[in-house]
């Protein structure tokens, strides 16, 4: 069925052509355009929907060619009759015309027919093209919201990967804190807790503030901290020339996570460093920090493989990412074009 859209630009499009069809015919010829307009016109309105609706779905869309063709001949055939017979009514009007001597003839039911068959292949002709632009458009149309949605959900899955698997971390850091009875635990707690609020409401939109980003991040450096007993240095510059630029959400988390799992600084010389900086919508985020073997966390995750899809999917050939390690060393650059 046609859409709302749809009914409107081809109401005006008819309307346009019969009022023009009215004006070229009603100077000289007043009856012969009123009839024309009101008999003809619906005529040919009706062959039209009827080729759109019931005739071009079997012919494009299911092949069944051969009820197309019985039912386009059943619809000229009825046309043609029902436009002779009004023709032969008005005969004086639409049958006599004058040849080039100026002399009045009258058109033969033959020619007439021939006349009205290829007004009824014309209409039919037009539908059918009009019928082939408006499925493509809206195949096209269908086809962009399937890779939306796809996207979508797609994103959705790769987003709830991170809380598990953040969550999850955490909760065995905290336990370590329980354990040792540390007077971390309940600080630990509180930090886990704001960060879980950021992932389980702010984080359900697609973009959010960097700021709010950059503050979550920062609970996860504080929550992180607090598993060790000796002290641990982290080294977060952040520059944002202007304030109110938007990211998506939890993408920054897994370079900190690589972080911290390729080695905990208690070296003051040598910290975990983290730049943050935007210039003129672009963003340059870098993490870095030398590889401590002893406090290495042998585990893996889905971390920088989820990132990249994220970033595949939500920054198509709008960011850049490059990551370099060594024995000793591990850096992690991600550039993106907010």
């Amino acid at each position: 069925m046609l859409k709302n859209k749809a009914v409107l630009a081809h109401g005006l499009v008819w309307l346009v052509l019969l009022a023009v069809l009215f004006l070229v015919n009603s100077r000289e010829r007043p009856a012969h355009a009123f009839i024309l307009i009101l008999l003809y016109g619906a005529l040919n309105v009706s062959i039209f929907y009827m080729h759109y609706f019931l005739i071009n779905p079997l012919l494009i869309g299911t092949g069944r060619y051969w009820r197309a063709l019985t039912y386009m001949a059943v619809v000229l055939v009825v046309s043609i009759a029902v436009k002779y017979g009004i023709a032969h009514y008005y005969d004086d009007i639409i049958l006599q015309y004058r040849d080039s001597d100026g002399q009045q003839q009258m058109l033969t039911p033959l020619q007439y027919m021939v006349m009205a068959l290829i007004s009824g292949l014309f209409f039919m002709l037009l539908s059918t093209a009009v019928y082939v632009v408006s499925s493509n458009f809206k195949t096209r149309e269908d086809r962009k919201s399937l890779e939306t949605e796809k996207l979508n959900a797609e994103l959705a899955f790769l987003r709830s990967q991170i809380n598990p698997h953040f969550l999850f971390n955490s909760l065995n850091s905290i336990y370590s804190l329980a354990y040792k009875k540390s007077e971390k635990t309940p600080e630990a707690i509180l930090k886990l807790s704001e960060i879980m609020r950021y992932m389980l409401y702010e984080s359900n939109e697609d973009l959010v503030l960097l700021e709010e980003e950059i503050n979550y991040l920062e609970n996860y450096i504080d929550l992180q901290k607090l598993r060790f007993k000796e002290k641990v240095y982290v080294d977060l510059h952040v520059d944002i020339d202007v304030e109110g630029h938007r990211i998506m959400p939890l993408l920054l988390i897994s370079f900190l996570e690589n972080a911290f799992k390729h080695g905990v600084s208690t070296d003051k010389h040598k910290p975990i460093r983290i730049d943050i900086s935007v210039k003129n919508g672009r963003l340059n985020f870098k993490a870095e920090n030398a590889k401590n073997q002893l406090n290495k966390d042998q585990t893996k995750g889905v971390g920088m493989t989820n990132l990249k899809r994220r970033l595949q999917l939500g920054y198509p050939d709008r960011h850049t990412i490059n990551i370099v390690e060594s024995e000793y060393y591990y850096s992690s650059e991600l550039f993106i074009y907010l």
